[in-house]
C-alpha cells in the first residue's frame, strides 16, 4: 500500500521547498551526496555523471515532485520512468531508506530554524509516498 499525505503536509512541503529552493542546487547536491556516500560508500559506484550534473537533476526531480504533490496520480508514468532508471542504475528497494535519510538530513541542514518535527513528518511522508510508488512500479515491471 502506498502512503498518502494530508493537505497540511502537502502545504508544509511546498512552503519549505520554496525556502529551500533559494539554495544553489550544486550545494544541495554536494551536501546530499556527501551524506549519502559517507553513510553508504558503495553507492558512489552507481553515479556515473558529474556531481554537478547529478546535483541539478536531484533538485529538478524534487521541483517536479513538489509541484505535483496535489495530483501525483497524474504523473504515474513519470514516476514509473524514474523508477525504471533507478533500477537500471542498480538501486534496489532496500536502498531507498538510505536515500531518504540523506534527503531528510540535507533538508534539515538547509532549512535550519524552519525545520521542526511537523516539517520532518511532512517531508518523511512525501518521501515515503514517492519511494513506495517507485518500489511498487519496479515490482510490477
Amino acid at each position: 500500500m502506498i502512503n498518502t499525505m494530508t493537505n497540511n503536509q502537502i502545504n508544509l512541503v511546498k512552503k519549505t521547498w520554496m525556502i529551500f529552493q533559494k539554495i544553489d542546487p550544486v550545494l544541495v547536491g554536494d551536501v546530499f551526496y556527501e551524506k549519502l556516500f559517507t553513510d553508504r560508500p558503495s553507492f558512489r559506484l552507481m553515479f556515473k555523471k558529474s556531481k554537478q550534473e547529478q546535483s541539478k537533476k536531484l533538485v529538478e526531480m524534487l521541483n517536479y515532485i513538489v509541484s505535483h504533490l496535489d495530483a501525483l496520480d497524474g504523473v504515474g508514468h513519470e514516476i514509473r520512468e524514474l523508477a525504471v532508471r533507478h533500477t537500471q542504475y542498480g538501486v534496489e528497494p532496500t536502498h531507498y531508506q538510505s536515500l531518504g535519510t540523506a534527503l531528510l538530513w540535507t533538508l534539515q541542514q538547509g532549512l535550519g530554524s524552519d525545520w521542526n518535527e511537523e516539517v520532518k513528518e511532512a517531508w518523511s511522508s512525501c518521501y515515503c509516498m514517492l519511494s513506495d510508488a517507485m518500489i511498487y512500479r519496479t515490482e510490477t515491471l
